[in-house]
């Protein structure tokens, strides 16, 4: 499977934002909508967001070094994470903050027609960065669902910008209604209540972000699939059985293996040498992205260690 950045999507998404941005705080100052304020600011943050995943992705392709002789593939990783952080404190709280202080103090907007129309132009740009990266993840995808995508993805910046596209949608939605119904009903806590929605929405979406690249920092392994691969390409040409195999993501694209592998007792160590070789080069065509493998040579024994059925290993 495939675990490109997505980089399409994310200048997509760059792109998109900036232009919003730039039209939802001319509409806060033409109408002093507080929804359109914490739009605006949305817009900011998602572009500072997708300029950090940019970052990342570029940090993470620099070589391995005696300090990290594992290379910087979890750099994605961390960047991820630090997007779902700037999407909760810039982007949830400041939303919550002003949705508060316009419930509490509320105030008619100003030419609220404009409003209106800047978040139906917002919405269509919206559009266009969403269907970029709807086009860009359905490879990786395959036949998962949108959610399993979001839970079992390794590479961080797709379903970034997809929760991030999807929030920002849902966000002008709800500022549509919250200026509307201002401007239907003549009451201004509408607008105040919209924001409040949307800063619920950013915070959501910051806490899903936040656990998922917090398990992708703590070294998720390789998908059931990709498992199974490696199992099957280790048998053979001396390896009698699999006693136990581990693996990890160093980065979206590099996958770390270690095996314990039981092998006949009368080998000898040329032979066990030629076939730990040929196991590795086997596990590399199966799984290309298993870029670091260790393997241990070990005999047959009936108290050898063996996977139980959640893998871990029992003697």
């Amino acid at each position: 499977m495939s675990t490109g950045g997505g980089s399409k999507a994310i200048l997509a998404a760059l792109g998109a934002n900036l232009g919003i941005a730039v039209i939802k705080f001319v509409a806060f100052a033409l109408t002093g909508s507080s929804s359109m304020l914490a739009e605006g600011v949305h817009s900011v943050v998602d572009s500072g967001n997708q300029v950090l995943l940019l970052r990342g992705g570029a940090a993470s392709r620099r070589a391995a070094d005696r300090q990290h002789p594992f290379g910087y593939g979890r750099d994605r990783y961390v960047y991820g994470f630090l997007v779902a952080l700037m999407l909760f404190s810039a982007g949830g709280l400041f939303a919550l903050y002003e949705g508060v202080e316009k419930i509490r103090h509320p105030h008619h907007l100003d030419s609220p027609l404009i409003a209106l129309v800047v978040l139906v132009v917002a919405m269509g740009l919206e559009g266009f960065s969403l269907r970029t990266a709807v086009a860009e993840s359905r490879e990786l995808k395959g036949d998962d669902t949108w959610f399993g995508f979001i839970r079992h993805a390794k590479n961080p910046e797709l379903p970034v910008v997809l929760l991030e596209d999807v929030a920002a949608l849902t966000g002008l939605v709800l500022a549509f209604a919250g200026v509307g119904l201002a401007e239907l009903t003549g009451n201004a806590v509408w607008d105040g209540i919209a924001t409040c929605g949307i800063g619920v929405l950013l915070v959501t979406v910051a806490v899903v972000l936040v656990v998922e690249t917090k398990s992708l920092l703590l070294g998720e392994s390789a998908a059931p699939g990709q498992v199974a691969a490696i199992e099957s390409a280790l048998l053979g040409d001396g390896v009698e059985r699999v006693i136990h195999l581990r693996t990890m993501h160093l980065g979206p694209e590099e996958l770390l293996v270690g095996a314990k592998l039981a092998m006949p007792a009368r080998s000898t160590l040329p032979e066990v040498a030629r076939a730990i070789d040929t196991a590795e080069a086997r596990v590399r065509a199966a799984v290309p992205i298993a870029r670091v493998i260790y393997l241990e040579p070990d005999l047959e024994r009936p108290d050898a260690e063996r996977p139980d059925p959640e893998g871990q290993v029992t003697r």
